[in-house]
């Protein structure tokens, strides 16, 4: 699929971060969007940057509220495209959709626990599922599933669990390189492809505390688990009362947002051009390409302390 001029996307977690910028980029080539999310709100916003510059007639942008944990909400999503977007047919799904949280089977909830692992995976699933259908009635389709660097090492450092969330990204991944040949075999004018990115500039930080608790204030839970990890850090904790936490936790999810090492306009260019080069693979940030050749390189060291610090300051990464 060399250009998106005049085709149709899916878009899920549309409201913020990659999603809106994808959205933004896609507009900005002639791509009619659907776009999904939990926030009419964000997606709003979306809507208007896309709008800031004059839309070529006929251009349709729509937004629909849905949890793409919830299969009947992905339907309802699948039949309000149909009749407002005026099709049978897609031509690009992008389950970009994610949360983190629930890191640890000891310290989080089954709830929360669950919570990020059928957003992050059963969302893509979900997602396929649903509009396999009218990619397959196109003449040409892409499927584009966000993994993570998480998907191919299974952590973020030493002081802190990573389960949900890399359980999630390892499965996107394995599906995703499965579809390859199940495509192939069955609807061989779609393709996919598998996102890979490093430490993208986004509100995931903060947005997953808002889907898991409701607010910005972390929990019993989330407060002993954040001391677990500035202890990890060499942090004297025992000197940090709860609200000290608090104030660090807010920190760190603005340093993820405003110290990335890449955008999320960034991000979604690479994406983009990706799909356009028929990338089955795509990494994304040069943490990303850094982490895929240590791993690679050394395997069985991958979650070692030693191997961490490489990381680090291969990567320049600021935040575990």
């Amino acid at each position: 699929m060399r250009d998106f001029a005049g085709k149709i996307a899916v878009i899920t977690g549309g409201g913020t971060g990659m999603g809106r910028e994808l959205a933004r980029q896609l507009v900005a080539e002639g791509c009619n969007v659907a776009m999904c999310d939990v926030s009419a709100e964000a997606m709003a916003e979306t809507k208007r940057l896309c709008e800031v510059e004059k839309l070529p007639q006929g251009l349709r942008i729509t937004t629909h509220v849905a949890d793409v944990s919830i299969e009947d909400h992905y339907k309802r999503f699948r039949d309000e495209l149909i009749e407002q977007q005026a099709t049978d047919k897609i031509h690009l799904l992008f389950n970009n959709a994610g949360i983190g949280g629930g890191g640890s089977l000891f310290t989080n909830t089954r709830e929360q626990w669950e919570r990020t692992f059928n957003i992050c995976w059963g969302g893509v699933y979900l997602g396929v599922r649903t509009f396999l259908p009218l990619l397959v009635k196109a003449d040409e389709a892409h499927i584009i599933n966000t993994s993570s660097v998480n998907g191919f090492w299974a952590s973020v450092g030493m002081g802190v669990s990573h389960t949900a969330y890399a359980s999630a990204k390892f499965a996107v991944k394995g599906f995703t390189e499965a579809l390859i040949n199940d495509l192939r075999l069955n609807a061989p004018h779609v393709k996919c492809s598998v996102v890979m990115p490093g430490h993208i500039g986004t509100s995931i930080v903060s947005n997953s505390r808002l889907v898991q608790n409701g607010s910005d204030e972390l929990t019993a839970d989330e407060l002993k688990q954040a001391r677990q990890r500035l202890q990890g850090q060499g942090v004297d904790v025992a000197k940090l009362s709860d609200a000290d936490i608090q104030k660090l936790a807010l920190d760190r999810a603005r340093t993820f947002l405003e110290e990335a090492p890449t955008t999320a306009a960034a991000a979604a260019r690479i994406i983009l051009d990706g799909v356009k080069a028929d990338r089955w693979r795509i990494l994304v940030g040069d943490d990303a390409h850094r982490l895929d050749e240590h791993v690679r390189k050394t395997p069985e060291e991958a979650y070692t302390p030693e191997f961490y610090q490489r990381i680090v300051a291969a990567t320049g990464w600021k935040i575990g």
